[in-house]
């Protein structure tokens, strides 16, 4: 089921600004301080970098999420320009949001501007408000997903789509430009509810965990496993999965009861366990309190505990 070897990308800093997981220098920090992250990540051999996506947030929210979420493919586009090598996730783009042409015509594009290195994630999202100011049902977005991951593949695939869908039928439209990957870039599909579960492993090409502990995570791969079969499915599948966030060596700072600190070869054993169960892809976080700071920790991440992982 698995693809060969464990891979490591980013969620990269300042782009998306929950209080969950930002760091107090991210609410200063802007395009300049992005673009350090994600050239970092290039130069340093990370798999993919991911940027997050909510087109709005609502008042009642904004306090936990906060406001500030760029837009996957302007973000991802405009860093497609300034790395070479690494992949460029969206993880994940809230699909039931748009029509899934628009969706292929700009994920196409990306993927032709950045030489072949989308990443497709895409989820069902979770915001009642947002999904109301757009005019989607909230309550059917499980469904609209289905369509739409259907229609994104179709669209992606075929320069002249078709598509009977019930609330996206599209016939004769030439899609173009095309995307670089043949027959399509991939699409991972986010979310740990067992339909969410379910629905990746019958329609994409990967699962997007949204942090799982590692403890529960046999038991979603034998899902995944189990629906594929039924499916009639084979071939290579993508397991993304987040760990705590890191710290290489002592701190000496309030870095959270569930990070990950200490030496490289500590941290390398907890992240070796993911790669046990079958995980593909690990999405590292690594804690800081200045961009300074998180470009060391990126590198130690990179140079001291990978390796040691890898091995």
């Amino acid at each position: 089921m698995a693809e060969a070897g464990l891979r490591f990308g980013i969620q990269l800093p300042v782009q998306s600004q929950s209080t969950i997981y930002c760091e107090h220098w991210e609410t200063e920090a802007g395009p300049a301080e992005l673009a350090q992250a994600a050239q970092a990540a290039d130069r340093l051999g990370y798999a993919y970098v991911a940027c997050c996506d909510h087109v709005a947030i609502p008042r009642r929210l904004a306090g936990a999420m906060g406001a500030t979420w760029y837009d996957p493919v302007s973000t991802l586009g405009w860093l497609a320009a300034l790395t070479t090598r690494t992949r460029l996730l969206s993880h994940v783009a809230v699909a039931p949001l748009r029509h899934p042409l628009l969706s292929a015509k700009q994920y196409a594009t990306l993927d032709l501007l950045s030489g072949g290195r989308l990443l497709l994630g895409v989820g069902a999202g979770h915001v009642p408000e947002e999904f109301e100011a757009l005019g989607v049902d909230f309550h059917r977005r499980g469904a609209i997903l289905d369509e739409t991951v259907q229609a994104l593949a179709t669209a992606l695939t075929d320069e002249y789509p078709e598509h009977p869908g019930p609330r996206f039928p599209f016939s004769g439209l030439a899609v173009s430009p095309r995307p670089v990957q043949r027959p399509r870039p991939p699409i991972w599909v986010g979310g740990s509810s067992p339909a969410a579960v379910r629905r990746a492993a019958r329609l994409g090409e990967g699962w997007l965990s949204q942090g799982d502990r590692v403890g529960d995570l046999s038991a979603q791969l034998r899902l995944i496993a189990d629906v594929r079969e039924q499916s009639g499915r084979s071939g290579p599948f993508a397991v993304n999965a987040i760990p705590p966030a890191l710290y290489v060596g002592e701190p000496g700072w309030d870095t959270g009861r569930h990070a990950l600190t200490g030496k490289p070869e500590r941290l390398a054993e907890a992240l070796s366990a993911y790669g046990a169960l079958g995980v593909t892809h690990l999405q590292l976080r690594p804690r800081s309190r200045s961009l300074a700071e998180y470009l060391e920790q990126l590198e130690a991440v990179a140079t001291d505990v990978l390796p040691l992982v890898r091995s």
